[in-house]
């Protein structure tokens, strides 16, 4: 398939002064990107993920043409971010789940307004793809509410919205489901993923929701310290990292810790018991084991927690 995100050898270097005395500052290197390769090809919706401070944020800031980097070589359909952004711009487009690109005391058309005539988008394609936008991301009644007054997921499906209003080739969200409640959330996905399977638009996702991960990533990238660490399947990195997810139940009674061969009893309280499990593994079997010999009355499903996933995955390599 034809690569349209390339980076080969990527490097990012910033230099920090730190106080080193009442009057003295000492000048260090942090190296936010280390050599970092990969390809995404068109139309891929590819997870981007890996925990605080390992370099996503740096990573899509170069490939928007945000930062420079330090070294190697980065193209998006061909054209180099930092030299080209303007010309660049005009085929992406960018979510920042903790920053808005609307204007804050607009109401939300008055900021489509302002996109419109800043894209230089035809009239006719700009009511087509705000009309689709409002429908699919629930916004109709928001157009006249002013951003500041939003909530956080009203604010971010209008970002969303706001983002793909010039048809851009490639969409880069940056923890787009922060903060959402699960209704928003459920939205969210299902608009990105009717969006890449309807137009083919290259989406990459960073995010620590795993949940978001699973279900519109068939690959998913890990980065830790600016390095890539692993590039494949979901379940692959499972595996790798020898994660589980945790099924909590609810018993209708106290009863001595289960015992299951799908799982381990890692908690009790009361007739609340967690079991832990490969995460690789899907628990329909489990749930069923457990139906067939317990008294259940309640289930609920806990995803693994992706830091300690690549903290394992660290250490493994560390240790090599």
């Amino acid at each position: 398939m034809e690569a349209f995100i390339e980076l080969d050898g990527v490097e990012k270097v910033f230099d920090v002064r730190r106080r080193a005395g009442l009057l003295r500052r000492e000048k260090s290197q942090v190296r936010a990107v280390d050599g970092l390769s990969f390809t995404v090809a068109r139309g891929e919706m590819v997870g981007y993920i890996g925990p605080n401070g390992a370099g996503k944020s740096t990573t899509i800031k170069m490939l928007t043409g945000i930062l420079t980097p330090s070294g190697g070589r980065l193209r998006v359909a061909g054209i180099d971010p930092a030299r080209e952004r303007t010309r660049l711009a005009r085929r992406i487009g960018v979510v920042f789940g903790q920053r808005t690109t609307l204007w804050w005391d607009l109401p939300l058309k008055d900021s489509y307004r302002l996109m419109h005539r800043m894209y230089r988008i035809p009239d006719q394609r700009f009511r087509e793809n705000l009309e689709r936008c409002v429908e699919l991301l629930d916004l109709g009644e928001l157009l006249e509410v002013p951003v500041r007054q939003l909530s956080l997921g009203q604010r971010m499906r209008g970002d969303i919205a706001a983002a793909l209003l010039h048809d851009p080739e490639v969409l880069y969200l940056d923890e787009p489901t922060i903060g959402l409640d699960v209704i928003s959330k459920a939205k969210v996905r299902d608009f990105l993923r009717d969006l890449n399977a309807d137009r083919g638009t290259t989406v990459l996702l960073t995010t620590h929701d795993l949940t978001d991960i699973e279900q519109l990533c068939r690959r998913v990238m890990v980065i830790d310290h600016g390095r890539l660490m692993y590039d494949g399947a979901l379940a692959g990195l499972h595996e790798v990292g020898e994660s589980e997810r945790t099924l909590i139940v609810d018993l209708e009674r106290e009863l001595p810790p289960v015992v299951i061969d799908l799982a381990r009893t890692v908690r009790v309280e009361g007739p609340r018991q967690w079991l832990a499990f490969p995460a690789s593994q899907s628990a329909a079997p489990l749930v069923s084991a457990l139906a067939a010999r317990y008294p259940v009355m309640d289930l609920s499903l806990r995803e693994p927690d992706i830091e300690a996933v690549i903290a394992k995955m660290y250490a493994g390599r560390s240790g090599q």
